[in-house]
């Protein structure tokens, strides 16, 4: 329960500086699409389960300062995901600091069936930036999600299921 709230709070905190920096004439915004190749880092004692597969996501960035950036980002896993019969959406926010190439922390939920999992999951990304066009960007990066799932109903143990991911989002400035 302690996790979750702040996952609440660092969430807030971050659409409070989205709404805090509008006014700002250098504060960029950018809105895109992507998709995340992703691979656990250990393997998985769940029968039938997938260790490895495609993952779509919206996101939305805010650039206060020049090297900066905020963003938001929902994440949809597959269904049947580790014994999971429904969607898997997992929402995540980050603090990114770098200009083309960059770094980054975050912190995510798993969202599924009407509930968020009891535990937050926590990132590291790095990636490149590059304008492929005046406002268009294109963004790759690599990604490690630390997280554990123990509230899968299906499962007795506790599943600890760090994962990797390399993705790809373009995203359009506004």
């Amino acid at each position: 329960m302690f996790a979750k709230r702040w996952s609440l709070v660092l969430l807030s905190l971050v659409l409070l500086a989205a709404v805090a920096t509008t006014a700002e004439a250098r504060t960029k915004h950018r809105f895109g699409v992507g998709v995340h190749y992703w691979v656990t880092a250990d393997d998985i004692e769940i029968e039938d389960a997938d260790e490895d597969g495609f993952a779509w996501l919206v996101t939305y960035q805010l650039r206060p300062f020049p090297l900066f950036k905020f963003e938001v980002a929902l994440e949809m896993l597959p269904e049947d995901l580790y014994g999971v019969t429904e969607q898997v959406y997992a929402p995540q926010a980050y603090a990114i600091v770098g200009g083309w190439i960059y770094a980054g922390l975050g912190i995510g939920g798993l969202y599924s069936d009407g509930d968020f999992y009891d535990d937050p999951f926590y990132a590291i990304r790095a990636g490149i930036d590059v304008p492929i066009f005046p406002r268009i960007h294109l963004d790759v990066n690599a990604n490690y999600h630390f997280m554990e799932w123990d509230s899968i109903n299906e499962l007795d143990d506790q599943v600890d299921i760090d994962t990797v991911t390399v993705g790809a989002a373009v995203r359009i400035q506004i």
